[in-house]
């Protein structure tokens, strides 16, 4: 590893060690793991092999591999990014999500004083990281630590609506400009905003930060 690829990560773990501390100062169990591998390695071990494991939307997840891994493992795994499927269906797998054992999922940002900032479309993912499941647990990158609440919706907005609004192909104007104009469309992503301030009353939500940069 180059000087300055050390300097970053070393950049990253601070800022991972100290969001996590202002993480558990407010209910959050939260931890730094070393590197993507480990991070994956954490959470499985977090996660029994019999628990049904809820995935929603999170580029996250996937790019560390955990899906897979959990349907190699046994562990039911309820996601609703299927080809082909209809919009019942769909909504079906997002309920399943709501009782699964364990909800899996990214975050759009969190804020160096220790709140998750995350902006939905349907609602789904940031409701089931709220309410429904027995533990939650939430992986993000060092690339959406930020300094304060505006600055996270900011990261929204700018970066990760943009790039899920191309993604999806959506009609939202994001998707053609790719920055946010703040729109009407019918199709926005961006019509739920969720602050998790402190950890919910009733849910177990565990943090995993990790050096690198990851999602979205």
């Amino acid at each position: 590893m180059s000087d300055y690829q050390q300097a970053r990560r070393e950049f990253y773990r601070l800022r991972c060690e100290a969001t996590a501390a202002a993480l558990v100062d407010k209910g959050f169990e939260a931890i730094t793991a070393a590197d993507r591998e480990d991070a994956a390695q954490r959470i499985m071990d977090m996660i029994d092999p019999d628990e049904t494991v809820g995935i929603p939307g999170t580029v996250t997840v996937r790019e560390l591999g955990l899906m897979q891994s959990l349907q190699e493992r046994g562990n039911p795994v309820v996601q609703h990014w299927v080809t082909d499927a209809e919009p019942a269906e769909i909504r079906e797998l997002r309920l399943k999500q709501l009782t699964s054992d364990v909800l899996l999922t990214g975050t759009n940002a969190v804020t160096l004083d220790g709140r998750l900032v995350n902006i939905d479309g349907t609602g789904n993912r940031v409701a089931a990281m709220v309410f429904g499941p027995d533990r939650v647990i939430v992986v993000t990158g060092a690339n959406k630590i930020v300094d304060d609440l505006q600055e996270g919706v900011d990261r929204v907005k700018r970066i990760a609506a943009p790039i899920n609004a191309i993604r999806l192909d959506t009609r939202s104007p994001c998707a053609r400009t790719g920055y946010c104009v703040d729109c009407e469309a019918g199709e926005t992503i961006c019509g739920v905003t969720v602050v998790m301030d402190r950890k919910p009353g009733g849910t177990d939500v565990t943090v995993v930060l990790v050096p690198e940069e990851l999602g979205y």
